[in-house]
């Protein structure tokens, strides 16, 4: 059993001062448990255990890489049938509505754990221990996470600043613009980058590193090109990172929080959960969404056959490319040289993502196994920080060559030679990063926000309308809540 930081998640919705039960509404819901904060953070383990519960939401971003890749051109949704998870089904075709229940636990999930992490920073300054300074940096980096991945699906967002959100200011606080929660982002990384060890004290804590890389993509995704740059490079030049041989390893058990991992969500076997709570479970939840259906055989177990990759993109490797294999499971090949069978669901292709399919694995936990794989989530690798730089550098036409140099790195491992290196400069390098990106990063959930960010979702993704699909709605409760304070996204 690996040691984890997390305790099991409690939902919590935006503008909650309390923990609620899972099922209850905004507005409508009954007290389960409450903390008197004046009689809280009276010592430093007080901060301590409210530190991992700012941890715990991490688990619920299962349902982000899931819908992320489902959103691209990368998969399908897949499942039993059209109806299968609706909301899935709809973002899939580009239809999806401000009544949407996955976008919805999107929005809860992440603001549960803004919520958390403002519980910590209202009352940072309430007494004064050793260590704190590396407590309210890691808080504030995960603030910045959960910040991070609302303005990727939602754009601006109400902030509060290190306060937490109590009933009624949903119709006071406005959406802040995206430059702003950018700058909210930017400086509680910044933060968190002068305060964060280098080294973790505690598999699964974020570091110094985390921090860089992450302020890094938080610069790229708004072309600040010369700042992306300093931030990934000093990730680079630190050498407390690099490309792992196989890399088909990182994905397996054995690969776990190993040399290229930044930072990786950490999940676990233990049964926390039921269906009715997705994002109260202990495992990785996508793992078992993403499973071959009804599959018999040696290696893996089954799932629910959802987030299936198409033709096109087994096709879009290049000859020799070892990531092809490591990335998709050709399942009629897998089955017919290993006597396996599977049944077939919803838009079936009959390839499946390799890199979080359920593995048969030794002492099984009790309960749906599917809700207790203990997949890690590798959220953050090197591999993305080295081509993260290379673009970076390249179109911010700093330097050519430097980003020639770490998009190799990536290729010599892939194609396990150096016969493949890129010589492009230019706008032809550009091209060239972005198709990487997709080769590297496939099933890994970031796929349809580098379409957007690079301005080809609309070519790539079938029923992408180009001023509308960019963000996903902010759901309509959440609007109505609000009582005309907060504007819905355009074309919704």
């Amino acid at each position: 059993m690996k040691k984890y930081i997390y305790s099991t998640v409690i939902c919590m919705t935006l503008f909650s001062a309390v923990l609620v039960s899972c099922s209850d509404s905004f507005v409508d819901r009954d007290v389960e448990y409450s903390i008197d904060s004046e009689n809280f953070f009276n010592a430093k383990e007080d901060y301590d255990k409210a530190l991992i519960a700012v941890y715990d939401p991490l688990q619920s971003t299962y349902i982000n890489v899931l819908m992320g890749e489902i959103a691209s051109d990368n998969t399908l949704a897949g499942g039993e049938s059209p109806t299968d998870v609706i909301g899935f089904q709809q973002i899939d075709d580009m239809i999806h509505t401000p009544v949407n229940d996955n976008l919805k636990n999107l929005w809860d999930w992440m603001f549960g754990g803004v919520q958390r992490a403002n519980y910590i920073l209202e009352f940072k300054d309430k007494i004064d221990f050793e260590g704190k300074n590396q407590i309210i940096a890691e808080t504030r980096f995960l603030r910045a996470y959960y910040h991070f991945e609302l303005v990727k699906w939602f754009g601006g967002i109400p902030l509060n600043g290190d306060k937490r959100f109590v009933p009624g200011d949903e119709t006071k606080i406005p959406r802040s613009s995206v430059p702003e929660v950018y700058a909210s982002i930017e400086a509680d990384l910044i933060y968190a980058v002068a305060n964060l060890s280098p080294d973790a004290s505690q598999t699964g804590r974020v570091t110094k590193g985390a921090a860089l890389a992450l302020l890094g993509k938080a610069y790229l995704y708004q072309n600040k090109f010369s700042e992306a740059a300093a931030a990934l490079e000093q990730v680079i030049t630190s050498s407390k990172y690099s490309l792992v041989n196989d890399y088909a390893s990182i994905f397996e058990m054995a690969g776990e929080n190993g040399p290229e991992s930044i930072f990786e969500v950490q999940y676990t076997d233990v049964e926390g959960a039921g269906f009715g709570c997705l994002q109260c479970s202990e495992g990785n939840v996508a793992v078992g969404f993403s499973g071959v259906r009804n599959y018999t055989g040696p290696k893996y177990t089954s799932g629910f056959s959802f987030n299936v990759p198409t033709e096109e993109t087994y096709n879009s490797f290049e000859i020799g490319d070892s990531r092809l294999d490591a990335s998709l499971l050709d399942i009629a090949a897998w089955a017919a040289a290993n006597n396996a069978t599977y049944g077939k669901g919803n838009e079936d292709t009959g390839y499946f993502n390799q890199k979080y399919l359920p593995r048969v694995r030794s002492g099984e936990a009790a309960g749906d196994l599917n809700l207790t794989n203990p997949n890690n989530y590798r959220a953050i690798r090197y591999a993305d920080v080295l081509l993260m730089a290379a673009e970076a550098l390249n179109r911010g036409g700093i330097n050519d060559n430097k980003a020639l140099g770490y998009l190799n790195q990536v290729r010599d491992r892939a194609f396990g030679d150096t016969n493949h290196r890129i010589t492009s400069v230019g706008a032809a390098l550009t091209d060239v990063i972005w198709k990487e990106r997709r080769a590297e990063f496939v099933g890994e959930g970031f796929r349809f926000f580098d379409l957007v960010r690079t301005g080809k979702a609309a070519a790539a993704i079938t029923g992408f309308k180009a001023g509308k699909n960019e963000l996903f709605p902010i759901p309509l409760q959440e609007i109505q809540f609000s009582a005309g304070n907060w504007s819905q996204n355009p074309g919704y």
